[in-house]
């Protein structure tokens, strides 16, 4: 038996998915609360429990999850156990990457997508395996390739040592571990030495440019410095069309039915592991066409006179980036940003950033923060110290009222952004609007 201490986490589900795919015994505990990775878990009839330190069991291996102090009472129960073997969720997908030909997928944004759009085409070339930080793992009994999204969050995907990998940027997260830019970078450089044949890094970020680097590598962007670059760049509100050069040839015009440049970019990354793997150009296209998006990024969805995009934006950066995508697709609606932070050192190093990005939108409404692991000693703020950069900025409460309140927006496009549940939220706006 297999046991998963926090098995609702995003990247523990995967990993529960795809142990119970390959004829393991899986369950897990949880709290009660409904989270949308747990699905894929129910479909799989994977028993959750909620937490208590007698679902610890004689003989069990236990994956804990990395979001679980030491003094948790279920971690305890385990360590203590001398009949059990303990794994920390890093450590153990670290051995499973190496009984497979392995892509790590790391960043400070975009990883979830981009190893999204790596699992669509490399399984549609070989059969792949992917474990995906929005719940999703797959494996095939034959599964000759395994994609896997890299967190760095406390250096945890040193415990990788991946044939390819790919580093979207640079850019530093995280501050309540990192404290300094330099201390970000090295991270990372000590992951591209785990590298076994070759990286793809994003050489239009200055801060991977930084990145002292001793694996095969290739920088990918659009700028002319790049290995790999999209040049003759085209979009509209429903594709993009681009050039891709690799070492100077000419490889392929590409046309992709994504929307905005954040997805360009995550698409050479992608591309880039192709060519390195022999793919033909053709092939890398048809594939990345199969892709339909990941849980919880940009998920849009049209009721009525409004649209509703899920978004798991919860950096400044994303939360720009994601908003220009909006504008990108819907440039005639007003859009109204729906944000709601996590962790107060975020909030607190990055609050003008954070500030700037949500100017974008016509309307910006703010939540507080609820989370387990949101407070931190040090740190006394709470979502007024946002609200106060934001001239005609609202706190909105997640319920019944704060829904009224949005429902009245209308016609618009609402942009849900958090990496916590802020989309029980949008099902109320939905169900007002609709009644």
């Amino acid at each position: 038996m297999i046991y998963f201490i926090g098995i609702k986490g995003t990247g523990m589900a995967a990993l529960a998915c795809i142990l119970h795919d390959l004829g393991e015994e899986v369950s897990g505990s949880d709290l009660a609360k409904h989270f949308f990775t747990e699905e894929p878990l129910i479909a799989r009839n994977i028993r959750i429990d909620e937490f208590n330190k007698d679902n610890i069991k004689d003989g069990m291996t236990v994956i804990i999850g990395n979001a679980f102090k030491e003094d948790f009472e279920e971690v305890v129960a385990a360590r203590q156990n001398p009949t059990i073997t303990c794994y920390r969720y890093h450590e153990y997908l670290g051995l499973l990457m190496s009984h497979y030909k392995s892509i790590s997928v790391a960043g400070s944004h975009g990883k979830t997508t981009t190893t999204g759009m790596l699992a669509a085409m490399m399984d549609n070339a070989f059969p792949t395996g992917f474990l995906i930080g929005d719940g999703t793992g797959v494996i095939h009994p034959d599964s000759q390739y395994l994609c896997v999204e890299s967190c760095e969050y406390r250096r945890h995907f040193l415990a990788y040592k991946p044939d390819y990998a790919i580093i979207t940027n640079v850019e530093i997260d995280h501050v309540d571990y990192f404290k300094t830019e330099d201390d970000y970078r090295h991270a990372y450089e000590e992951f591209s030495n785990n590298v076994k044949k070759a990286l793809m890094i994003f050489g239009d970020d200055e801060e991977a440019r930084k990145c002292e680097l001793h694996c095969q590598h290739y920088w990918y962007g659009e700028n002319e410095n790049n290995d790999l670059r999209a040049i003759n760049i085209t979009e509209s509100t429903k594709h993009m069309e681009f050039d891709v050069y690799f070492l100077g040839e000419f490889m392929y015009h590409f046309d992709l039915p994504f929307v905005g440049r954040h997805l360009l970019w995550n698409s050479l990354a992608v591309i880039g592991i192709g060519i390195l793997e022999g793919l033909s150009c053709e092939q890398i296209e048809k594939g990345l066409k199969t892709f339909r998006g990941v849980k919880r990024r940009f998920v849009v969805e049209e009721v009525g006179n409004n649209i509703f995009i899920d978004d798991y934006a919860h950096h400044p950066t994303e939360v720009s980036i994601t908003i220009d995508a909006a504008r990108k697709r819907y440039p005639d609606k007003k859009l109204i940003s729906i944000f709601k932070p996590h962790r107060v050192s975020r909030v607190f190093h990055f609050a003008d950033q954070f500030a700037n990005a949500l100017k974008k939108s016509d309307e910006v409404y703010l939540c507080d923060f609820t989370s387990i692991d949101d407070k931190e000693d040090g740190i006394d703020i709470d979502i007024h110290y946002l609200q106060e950069k934001i001239p005609g900025s609202k706190i909105l409460t997640e319920d019944e009222e704060g829904a009224k309140i949005l429902a009245k927006e209308e016609p618009a496009v609402y942009l849900f952004m958090s990496s916590k549940d802020i989309y029980d939220l949008a099902n109320i706006v939905k169900r007002y609007q609709n009644s």
